[in-house]
């Protein structure tokens, strides 16, 4: 599946312009549908300040939360990449403020993983262990494993990752990330496997990376949720 293409369409939603995948099964796992709208005949005042909407006073919605505000309460525009909006859009403080620690990822921590790094994997109970290269594929749904093999595993069906760490000097102190162990479902299987990541060569890469990855699994495990 990872090799079908992924062709984008632009869709106009009462919240702004979208770009989103032609098929919704290709959808980033990082993304967020868009909530519903609480209806304007049940909040006849701000959500936030309890300000009465009158003549004056327009109700606003926020993009990511749904609720009803005040201009002044839900004035920002923010970028909001997880639900593909093209432009910045309308936030309440609160969303606002979530969104834009989100950038961070997406403008820094998507590059690390797409970047990739060198790690000694380990499969299932396997004593053999092989140097890969792994990343985070463009569209984001897939990590890629590369070296004399070729791997992948679906971040839909990873159930759990658990990243290891190990003392940064010899004297103690900070920890850093060294590896991940991550289980996860086969694509066309329900049989849970179990993989083990551990940093190769390039210490220093690897920690990024599995630093990146971390914050992208608290990411994957929100939009779950939702």
């Amino acid at each position: 599946m990872s090799t079908v293409p992924d062709g984008k369409k632009l869709v106009r939603s009462p919240s702004g312009l979208r770009m989103v995948p032609e098929n919704g099964a290709f959808n980033s796992p990082f993304s967020l549908n868009e909530p519903q709208w609480v209806p304007d005949k049940e909040c006849p005042s701000c959500m936030q300040c309890d300000k009465k909407y009158d003549f004056l006073t327009r109700k606003h919605h926020c993009r990511r939360c749904g609720r009803c505000f005040c201009d002044k309460c839900c004035s920002k525009k923010v970028a909001l990449p997880r639900m593909c909006f093209v432009d910045p859009v309308r936030q309440c403080g609160e969303c606002s403020l979530v969104s834009q620690k989100e950038m961070d990822f997406y403008d820094k921590q998507l590059k690390v993983l797409m970047g990739g790094g060198s790690f000694i994997v380990t499969f299932g109970t396997s004593k053999t262990s092989e140097t890969m290269m792994c990343r985070l594929s463009n569209n984001h749904r897939y990590l890629f494993f590369d070296g004399e093999s070729h791997f992948e595993v679906e971040l839909s069906r990873i159930s759990s990752m658990q990243v290891l760490t190990e003392e940064s000097t010899p004297e103690g102190g900070n920890s850093r990330a060294s590896g991940m162990l991550l289980h996860y479902k086969p694509t066309g299987s329900q049989d849970p496997q179990q993989l083990r990541m551990e940093a190769a060569d390039d210490k220093k890469t690897a920690s990024s990376w599995l630093a990146a990855m971390h914050k992208a699994a608290k990411l994957l495990y929100e939009a779950r949720d939702r």
